[in-house]
């Protein structure tokens, strides 16, 4: 790897550009702190519509994973294995959302945590609020709606449908305790996958892959991906839509919210608080050099 070091000698670079090609060398926490700040100061920013038709779209997307899934399940032997194959379907909806740059609610709760923390003002956590709030309903209605057409639309073959329904009810079923752990390890490894992505440069999709893969391998439940897989049930008749609400939406949302925003979000601020200023002070000047 190239020491950072060696920029300060060249002289052919302005002081900006030199210190722009050593950060691009290794990224400190503190710099992974503000892009991610930045980037979540854009998300608290835009408008209602704009994140309801991004959030719609993230929720549609991540029905592929139950679709991809489900046909390599379908198409594998039944064997001690298989699960270790099929996981990798469950990745493809992540891979659509975060490199579609579609609102995906798990990843709000590391983007648009970090600048209230930062601020720690009123109207910061009033646009957290409504952050989330947009991005949840409109994650759940996409959801909704790929379970709907998947359920009843004849696109797919009958016997696929049984597989569809295997790979739900691991979803909808077990203690709630323990339902709310699992969502608790997803959202920790959702809002990590984010914290990595800024350093990870041309292996963003191999960060996305490993992480989404882990998350699908180990039954953690994650309150869009699984919503997909529940309704998939409820409107099949295997579920009711209370039991959803109750034993599914309520745990898995709250622990993937204490996931992504106590065990990432607060943990790496506390890490960089006292060196945020100076990185600030840092950018400032460089775009004054500008």
């Amino acid at each position: 790897m190239a020491d950072p070091a060696e920029f300060e000698e060249r002289e052919d670079l302005s002081e900006s550009e030199r210190r722009l090609m050593a950060q691009s060398i290794r990224l400190t926490a503190a710099l992974v702190h503000e892009i991610i700040r930045e980037e979540g100061e854009e998300e608290l920013a835009r408008s209602a519509r704009s994140l309801a038709w991004s959030g719609l779209a993230a929720g549609l997307s991540m029905g592929f994973s139950l679709v991809v899934e489900g046909l390599l399940r379908h198409h594998l032997p039944d064997a001690p294995w298989r699960p270790l194959i099929e996981s990798f379907g469950d990745t493809t909806g992540f891979v659509i959302v975060v490199l579609g740059r579609q609102q995906l609610f798990t990843e709000n709760t590391l983007t648009g945590v970090i600048p209230v923390l930062t601020r720690r003002d009123r109207a910061s956590l009033l646009a957290l609020v409504r952050l989330w709030g947009v991005v949840l309903i409109a994650n759940l209605v996409g959801a909704g709606l790929f379970a709907a057409l998947a359920a009843g639309a004849p696109m797919f073959e009958p016997n696929l449908h049984q597989d569809f329904l295997a790979l739900g009810r691991p979803a909808a079923a077990g203690d709630l305790v323990a339902l709310f752990v699992k969502a608790v390890l997803a959202g920790w490894l959702i809002a990590l996958m984010v914290w990595l992505i800024p350093g990870a440069g041309s292996a963003r999709l191999i960060v996305i892959l490993l992480i989404t893969y882990i998350v699908a391998l180990g039954g953690f439940a994650h309150v869009i991906a699984g919503s997909v897989d529940v309704l998939y049930l409820v409107l099949s008749g295997e579920k009711t839509l209370p039991s959803y609400l109750l034993h599914f939406l309520l745990p898995v949302l709250a622990g993937n919210v204490i996931g992504g925003s106590a065990l990432v979000a607060m943990l790496n601020h506390a890490q960089v608080r006292s060196e945020v200023p100076a990185v600030a002070e840092a950018e400032a000047e460089a775009a004054s050099d500008d």
